[in-house]
């Protein structure tokens, strides 16, 4: 059974092929946060169980 931070660690390869579903722009990796941000967009996009969440609706509006 994978570990938790298992569980919670993305594929890098997987981060690199990755645009912001709003944007088409790159997105960062918060590994503290489990997210990915997109600065365009102003999103942070969450990641459950290893799986990014690329759904505006599920996404946060980043602070200032």
């Amino acid at each position: 059974m994978p570990t938790a931070k298992q569980r919670s660690s993305t594929d890098p390869k997987l981060l690199e092929i990755l645009v912001c579903p709003v944007t088409r722009t790159t997105l960062e990796y918060d590994a503290e946060k489990q997210e990915l941000i997109s600065r365009a967009a102003g999103l942070a996009f969450p990641i459950r169980d290893g799986i990014p969440i690329l759904l505006a609706d599920e996404a946060r509006e980043l602070d200032g």
